[in-house]
């Protein structure tokens, strides 16, 4: 099956996503701080750490979510209510980034995104729980229906005469 390995990549990338995040927003704090810059008479300083500050706090919240798909690689189960929040809020994360993306950063940005948001919803879809349990009226292999609870076959009815 394919899904396994699409749940470690996804739990790949979305750590990677983390480090990269929080990295990158610390590597703009630091910026900010020693270029002595400030936005409409705001403090450099309350700007540089509120920078770090996000991109720890946005880094945790990836690593939260890789941990989440690491858990369904590992297990092979979908995950609980919670894991399933943070995913489907991860995925909603990554089509609005890479809706600002395409316009501030370029197509490129915008695909590494997309394709992050398809492993997610890959990842959600082939472990929904409705989906591997099957329809409620699929006949088993013994060839009694499932589905009228009685055991007994279900006929169609009499199509009408034409007269």
């Amino acid at each position: 099956m394919v899904r396994r390995p699409v749940a470690w990549v996804t739990a790949i990338v979305l750590f990677a996503e983390a480090i990269g995040i929080a990295l990158l927003n610390w590597f703009l704090g630091v910026v900010v701080d020693r270029q002595d810059m400030s936005l409409a008479g705001l403090d450099s300083n309350a700007m540089s750490v509120s920078s770090k500050v996000g991109g720890l706090v946005f880094g945790l919240y990836f690593a939260a979510c890789a941990l989440v798909a690491l858990l369904v690689a590992l297990r092979d189960r979908a995950p609980g209510l919670v894991g399933r929040i943070l995913l489907i809020s991860a995925a909603v994360v990554h089509a609005l980034l890479g809706a600002f993306t395409v316009g501030l950063v370029g197509w490129g940005a915008f695909a590494f995104m997309m394709v992050v948001l398809g492993l997610i919803v890959f990842t959600l879809m082939a472990y929904d729980r409705r989906v591997a349990a099957g329809p409620s009226d699929a006949v088993p292999e013994d060839g009694k229906s499932g589905g009228n609870g009685g055991g007994a076959p279900v006929t169609a009815p009499p199509a009408p005469s034409a007269s």
